[in-house]
Formats: structure tokens, sequence, C-alpha cells
């Protein structure tokens, strides 16, 4: 027979308002009575109900997560990271796939406004000014976008495809490429930035794309990097990396022979690749982590409306393995 708060009550010698507090709202109860109860739903191996506790308090304690495609290898890691996060703190994440499209993520976001505490954007490709308005109706946070006003935590690309490029230009590279991907990205547009600015006057830059994030996108691209002649390449992701090298394998290019690839993100992926890939290490899990607490602290009003929003930078790093080396004929 289930236990029931009647039952904790009987044992706790309280009235049972007084254990629906102790869950709901401890902070409203001395301390001795509050461990009283939940020692005693302890011993008898009571758990108050979710709906019941959600109609007391308003809070549901679930978190909307959206992702903009569960099949890129980069996401999985940091949804397993956020779910034992929220799940340590009793929240339940529910998860989303918005298919790189920013119509979907909207809906999504509406859809999950009237079940969830708050919603986390994973690599959100809607505008920003549609993020604000979203971020009226529900508590939003965001991964890898920043965005006035909003809990944010970003993995610093900049950094990272900065190290990238010096490292292609140190190897003796002069034309190098970078293969962008979406257009909406917030993450697209720093590297590209960082990729012009860090090559300067000891090589050229050629940008091709926008590309979606993929390894098709990559094997499509790679008759293009063939005829641009340029001799390294910076990709948007390690799935456009992993399909420029099947690409150019399939034209007869060899990598890092003839062409060097950088990819991004260090996935398991571009780590059984041959050759394997040389990309920029970003810590998606503690992407993950990071962003639950800042929704939660916001959630639970622990910002302060005087100050700017949370945010979260992460470090990369650079990890060269087998895709590239200096030019051909470099003499290096």
């Amino acid at each position: 027979m289930a236990v029931t708060i009647k039952d904790v009550a009987r044992e706790a010698q309280v009235h049972m308002s007084t254990v629906s507090r102790a869950f709901s709202m401890p902070h409203r109860l001395r301390p001795e009575t509050r461990d009283r109860v939940l020692e005693a739903a302890r011993i008898l191996g009571y758990r108050p109900s979710r709906v019941a506790r959600a109609l007391t308090t308003g809070r549901t304690r679930n978190i909307g997560f959206i992702v903009a495609d569960i099949a890129n290898p980069f996401f999985p890691p940091m949804i397993k990271a956020a779910e034992h996060t929220a799940r340590s703190r009793d929240h339940h994440l529910f998860i989303a796939d918005a298919s790189e499209d920013p119509a979907i993520e909207a809906e999504l976001v509406d859809a999950l406004a009237k079940q969830v505490d708050g919603v986390i954007l994973c690599g959100p490709r809607i505008a920003n000014a549609k993020i604000e308005n979203l971020s009226e109706t529900i508590p939003i946070a965001l991964v890898n976008r920043k965005v006035t006003g909003i809990p944010s935590v970003t993995m610093d690309v900049v950094h990272g495809a900065r190290v990238a490029i010096r490292h292609l230009l140190d190897l003796g590279h002069e034309r190098l490429a970078y293969v962008s991907g979406p257009r909406q990205s917030w993450t697209n547009t720093q590297i590209r930035r960082t990729v012009g600015a860090t090559a300067g006057d000891r090589g050229t830059v050629t940008v091709l794309g926008p590309n979606t994030p993929t390894e098709d996108a990559g094997m499509a691209v790679a008759a293009e990097i063939v005829r641009t002649g340029v001799t390294a390449v910076l990709a948007y992701n390690d799935l456009i990396a992993i399909g420029i090298i099947e690409g150019l394998d399939a034209l007869g290019v060899s990598v890092p022979g003839d062409v060097s690839v950088i990819g991004i993100d260090d996935t398991v992926l571009g780590r059984l690749t041959r050759p394997r890939l040389t990309t920029i290490n970003v810590p998606t899990a503690d992407a993950g982590t990071a962003a639950v607490d800042l929704l939660l602290q916001y959630t639970a009003g622990d910002e302060d409306a005087s100050r700017p929003a949370a945010h979260v930078s992460l470090p990369t790093e650079l990890i060269i393995r087998d895709s590239t080396a200096p030019p051909r004929g470099s003499g290096s």
C-alpha cells in the first residue's frame, strides 16, 4: 500500500499541511520541524507527487532542453551532463530537436512553456529579437549565443579558431579556407570574423558557405576546395571536416599531404576517422551542466535585475592529430 502524506504527518507528529510545506516551502518551517518531517518521509519511503507539488507551488520542476540537431554528435555529451545535473537538483529534462529550423525552435518553446519552469536553447538559430520576445513568456538560458539580459553559456571558439589558424600559418600555409556553418549560427559568425583577423597579412582566407553542419555538406564542398587552390581548411564543425576528408579522398586529394583539415568540437568521430582529425576541443558536457545551473538560479530569483544576466565562458583547446601538416613542397 502506498505511503501517503497522512502517514508521514502521523509519523512526524505534525499536521498534513506541515508535511506539504516541508517539501514545497521548506524555508517557512523551523529547521527542526522540517528535518523531522523529512526524516519521517525517508523512513516511510514517501515521495511527494510532482503533479500535486506543481499545483501547490506553481513550479513543475521540469526544464526544456532544445538542441539544433540531436543527430549531431556535438550534442549527446551536453544532453547527458544536463540531464544528470537536472536530476541531481530534483528536476527533469524534456529534450526536443529543432532540426536546424528557427521556426521549429520557436514552436517548441511555445509548446513547452506550459510544461516547464524554463527552457535552455542550445545553439539556437532564431534571431536575438525573437529570443528576447520568447523570454517574456518563459525563462530562457542560452548555450553558444549571447543575448543582452538572458543567462548564457558560451565556449570560447574565438580563442580556438585563432589558435587553429595560427597553427596552419606556422606550418607554412598561406592559402586558407573557412568552410562555414549555418548563416543563423552565432558561433559561425564569431569564427568567421576571427579567421580573417588572425590570418592578417600572413595568409589569404576564402570563405566557403554557408553550409548545413553535416558530413554530406562537407563532401559536397570538397570540389570547391580543390578549385580554390587552398592548402588548408578550417571547418565549422567536425562533421563538415570529416565530410571534407571523404570528399577530397574521392577526388584523389590527400589529407594532409595536399590539404590540411581542422574541425571544431572534438567529437568521438574525429578520433576514429583516418587520418585522425586535428580539431578544437569544446567542453560540451561542462556547458550542459552550467546551462542547467544558470537557468535554475534565474528561475529561483537569484538574478539581480540591476545586474547583467549571468554569463559563463568555457575554454577551448586545439588538439593536434594527423590531418594537418606543412604544405607539400614547403621543405618543412
